[in-house]
């Protein structure tokens, strides 16, 4: 599988925003579902938010409010919406394309992660 392709990352002064674009080379990209995790320096990658191939949205608490994930199925790209950004946003974030979901959360796809995109904040 082609991995997806991430970009919009940057460095940004807290409070501030960027929005980050995940771009999946997939021709059935419509009928998959999508994920972006991120990876804090020092820490396990976790989860951020998750669109489900017909619209549907989850995230992570801490992030709830101030994120906002979409998607242009003709573009084949997933976005990231990331507002009032706090040093504690600081990580790699990547994307993650055709997963499934179990338990009530999303489960990854673990041959589609892009290389990720970094995101800094600084206080």
């Amino acid at each position: 599988q082609v991995p997806p392709v991430e970009s919009g990352g940057g460095l940004v002064q807290a409070g501030g925003s960027l929005r980050l674009s995940c771009k999946a080379s997939r021709v059935d990209f419509s009928r998959l579902n999508m994920a972006w995790y991120r990876q804090p320096p020092g820490k396990q990658r976790e989860f951020v938010a998750t669109i489900s191939h017909y619209g549907g949205t989850k995230y992570a608490a801490s992030i709830e409010g101030r994120f906002t994930i979409s998607r242009d199925n003709a573009q084949h790209t997933v976005y990231l919406q990331m507002n009032s950004l706090k040093p504690e946003d600081t990580a790699v974030y990547s994307c993650n394309s055709g997963g499934a979901y179990g338990s009530g959360r999303y489960l990854p796809n673990l041959r589609s992660w892009g290389q990720g995109t970094q995101v800094t904040v600084s206080s």
